[in-house]
C-alpha cells in the first residue's frame, strides 16, 4: 500500500477491538470477515451477521497480507476505504459552527501510528473531525486503525485534495487557523474561544511555508530546554488537550 495517496479500494484492519468497533459504528466499511475461531468471536459474527457481511475461515492469504507481526488476535476484516472517509461538504454540512468546533489537519503527516494516535487523541478529546489529504499523507490502513483503538470508526474523517484550499475554505466559514510550530506562541498563554483548526505537520519538515502563511496564528508548547520537541502525534494530543480544557462541553 503506497502512502502518498488515499486509496479507495480495500485495505486489511484486524484485531478483535479494531473490528468489533468497525463493525459497531461503520458496518458499511467492512466487506468480509476472516475468523480463526469463529466459535470464540460470537459477537463479531452477530454484527457481521445482521449487517449483511459474509463470515469465512481465515486463511494463509489474509494472513500473509497483514503480515506476520500483526497482532491479529485470529480476527481480521476488509475494510473499504472508500466507505470510512467522507467529503469535506458533507462534513462541513452537518457541523455547528455556533457551538465553537475543533477540527485536526494533518498535512503530510507519513508515520501511519502517528495518524492513528492523533485520531485517537482528536477523539478523545472533542474535536470534531480530522481532515486528511489525498497526497504526500498516510492513508488509512490496518495499521491506523490498530493504532487509533477504533476511534477511525467513531470521529469524522474527512478527505480532501488539497490542504491549503481546504484551510481558506475553513478560514471563511469563521474558522481561526492555528499551526503546530515551534517558533509560535505558547499554547498556554493562548485563548481558545471561536471555532478553532489545528494543523499538525509533517514529522520531520513540519508545516509547508504555503500552509503556514494561511494559519491565523503559531502556537508553540513550553517543554523543558534539554528536549528539541514532540512528535507529532504527542504535540496533537497536548493541543488538543489544552482546548478541551477550555471548551469543556465538548467532552460531554
Amino acid at each position: 500500500m503506497k502512502k502518498d495517496k488515499i486509496k479507495s479500494d480495500k485495505v486489511y484492519i484486524y484485531g478483535r477491538h479494531a473490528l468489533t468497533e468497525a463493525l459497531r459504528h461503520k458496518p458499511k466499511a467492512i466487506k468480509n470477515v476472516f475468523l480463526e475461531r469463529p466459535e470464540e468471536e460470537k459477537e463479531i459474527v452477530e454484527l457481521a451477521t445482521a449487517n449483511n457481511i459474509s463470515v469465512k475461515p481465515l486463511g494463509g492469504g489474509e494472513l500473509r497480507t497483514v503480515g506476520e507481526n500483526a497482532v491479529h488476535q485470529g480476527v481480521i476484516g476488509i475494510l473499504n476505504t472508500s466507505a470510512l472517509v467522507t467529503n469535506l461538504k458533507t462534513f462541513l454540512e452537518n457541523l455547528d459552527v455556533k457551538k465553537n468546533p475543533a477540527i485536526a489537519v494533518c498535512a503530510e503527516v507519513q508515520d501511519p501510528h502517528n495518524l492513528g494516535a492523533i485520531i485517537r487523541s482528536a477523539a478523545a478529546l472533542g474535536l470534531s473531525g480530522v481532515i486528511i489529504p489525498e497526497h504526500r499523507q498516510a492513508p488509512i490502513t490496518g495499521t491506523v486503525v490498530k493504532t487509533s483503538v477504533g476511534m477511525v470508526f467513531k470521529i469524522p474523517v474527512v478527505s480532501v485534495g488539497n490542504v491549503n484550499q481546504t484551510l481558506r475554505e475553513l478560514k471563511e466559514r469563521g474558522f481561526w487557523i492555528y499551526g503546530l510550530d515551534m517558533e509560535g506562541g505558547k499554547l498556554t498563554e493562548t485563548k481558545f474561544d471561536r471555532p478553532s483548526v489545528f494543523v499538525v505537520g509533517n514529522e520531520g519538515g513540519g508545516i509547508r511555508e504555503k500552509s503556514l502563511e494561511l494559519c491565523d496564528y503559531k502556537l508553540s508548547i513550553p517543554m523543558h530546554a534539554r528536549a528539541e520537541s514532540l512528535n507529532a502525534a504527542v504535540s496533537g494530543a497536548v493541543v488538543f488537550y489544552e482546548w478541551s480544557r477550555q471548551n469543556p462541553d465538548h467532552l460531554k
